[in-house]
């Protein structure tokens, strides 16, 4: 009767470890940014949060990197090219103390490429890149989640203005050379950044419906990040 207790305890061993081995989620696979080696990165990546809207961080392979969401919805790299002047939409998101600007972070918003938005930090060197599925996670939650750790990262001087302090009210798109930033920052959308998805699914995307576009109609003129 002695070898079925033995045989009991080894099965329960090797479900143990068989459980122990499903449960482990691979590091996602990432090639590093070109300036990754920066040291504001890492100080970036100390600082990233457990979750953005929802998502547990993930592990990956490559320097200076983060990820979310299993799959993946949100990947973020820091150390890639300083963007210059853009005519592309400027997002802003605050920090507590809306009169530091060091708190408040400017991100350029390619949405060229379907569901994938990806927001590129403008007035920050080295840059950091967020790239995320509309479809799973809001751009706004994820880029507030993301808005004290990327403060970290050195002002270079520019920053987001609207493009009707460009060319004196005319509301037409253009990128032009500002100087440095003053003391409180002009904000490029009034309020927090306008969410890339809702969970309602009735909040509009950026651009549609009756969501503020700069720009267009009598919204908020396009802000254009500019020296």
């Amino acid at each position: 009767m002695l070898p079925r207790p033995r045989a009991a305890i080894a099965l329960v061993l090797a479900l143990g470890i068989g459980v122990g081995l499903s449960g482990c989620t691979p590091a996602v696979d990432l090639d590093p940014a070109p300036h990754a080696t920066a040291p504001a990165c890492a100080a970036v990546v100390v600082a990233l949060p457990a979750e953005v809207d929802g998502q547990a961080i993930r592990q990956t392979d490559a320097q200076a990197t983060g990820a979310w969401g299993d799959p993946a919805s949100v990947i973020l790299h820091c150390g890639v090219p300083v963007p210059g002047p853009s005519d592309l939409p400027c997002i802003t998101t605050p920090g507590d103390d809306p009169a530091d600007p060091k708190g408040t972070v400017y991100w350029i918003e390619d949405d060229s490429k379907g569901h994938t938005y990806v927001f590129t930090t403008y007035g920050r060197d080295p840059a950091v890149q967020v790239a995320l599925d509309d479809t799973k996670v809001s751009g706004s939650s994820v880029l507030s989640d993301l808005q004290p750790a990327v403060s970290t990262l050195p002002l270079n001087g520019r920053r987001c203005i609207s493009v009707s302090d460009v060319d004196g009210g005319s509301g037409s798109a253009g990128a032009s050379p500002a100087p440095a930033p003053p003391a409180t920052p002009t904000p490029v959308r009034s309020g927090t950044p306008t969410p890339v998805r809702s969970d309602t699914g009735t909040s509009p995307r950026p651009g549609t419906g009756t969501s503020p576009r700069p720009g267009t109609g009598t919204s908020t003129p396009a802000a254009t990040p500019r020296r």
